[in-house]
């Protein structure tokens, strides 16, 4: 009895050891995974950063990571002859604009879907979704830039600010799968007590949305951001509502058409300056919306 016994707890221990190896196995490789994907990630971001502060000739050379010689002076001569200032602020207010604008108008639609019923319902969600999975890129910048002159908004940013607000299909399914999740008691507690369906929106819903809401302005702030063959159609008639985008191509070649590499750099590292702030601003609503569809 005592052997037999025995012989099951070695085995036992035998496996319990050889299943925590694998397993510790297993999380080695998935972190080496992660490190690798990270490294390959960040690489080129650091590589353009060290090169914002080399010379024009050192970076042409190539062959190096670190400067041997900081020129901080490549971040002033970016920041004026790119007009960084008025670019920035023509920036901020189409990524502004779109934002707001696509807040509004995504959540509206969201919360009517998922809470009222009318007619056509199907085929406006189908509406929706055959909006974001087909694209067919910059074959609609003349029919949108056509529709932009009937409405003479074709020479200033609001035409741009239009058209990427009618894009709002993405962020009208990341609102409204996040609104599914809120309760449909605090709605009839509040008709109950004489709310209509627009007080309901704007005093119950809409403040319970913002980790949603967050979510849904980083990226759509990074997009419009982006933004560059919308902003450069629209503007060719007046340079000076140019968005930053568009006017880092002017750093490209210097006064003897020479090309400005280490001004370029500066001026891209300058221009990643107010993403870092708006994702440090929405990173808490991103990392609630993550746990929320963990918990999920």
């Amino acid at each position: 009895m005592e052997v037999t016994e025995v012989i099951p707890a070695v085995h036992t221990k035998k496996q319990t050891q050889s299943f925590s190896v694998g397993r510790l196995g297993g999380r080695a490789l998935l972190w080496l995974f992660l490190l690798i994907t990270a490294l390959l990630i960040v690489f080129p971001v650091v590589v353009t950063f060290l090169g914002s502060f080399m010379s024009n000739l050192e970076i042409t050379k190539g062959g190096k990571i670190f400067p041997s010689s900081w020129h901080f002076e490549n971040y002033k001569e970016a920041w004026v002859q790119a007009n960084f200032a008025r670019f920035t602020w023509n920036s901020l207010f189409l990524s502004g604009a779109t934002t707001i604008g696509v807040l509004t108008v995504a959540s509206m639609a969201a919360y009517v879907v998922d809470r009222i019923k009318f007619p056509g319902k199907a085929i406006y969600v189908a509406i929706q979704a055959s909006t974001m999975f087909i694209s067919i890129g910059a074959v609609v910048i003349r029919p949108q830039f056509e529709l932009m002159v009937k409405l003479h908004l074709n020479t200033s940013l609001w035409g741009v600010v239009l058209i990427l607000v009618s894009g709002h299909a993405y962020i009208f399914f990341i609102l409204l799968s996040f609104l599914q999740g809120i309760s449909r008691e605090l709605d009839e507690a509040a008709r109950i007590d004489g709310c209509s369906n627009a007080g309901i929106f704007w005093r119950i819903i809409l403040p319970l949305m913002r980790p949603g809401l967050g979510v849904g302005a980083l990226f759509t702030f990074c997009g419009a951001w982006n933004e560059y063959l919308r902003p450069l159609v629209f503007t060719m008639t007046n340079p000076k509502l140019q968005t930053l985008t568009v006017g880092l191509s002017y750093l490209r070649y210097g006064s003897s058409a020479a090309v400005q590499t280490h001004y370029m750099l500066a001026g891209a590292c300058l221009s990643i300056l107010p993403l870092l702030l708006v994702y440090m601003i929405a990173n808490r609503s991103f990392m609630q919306m993550t746990a929320g569809s963990l918990k999920g």
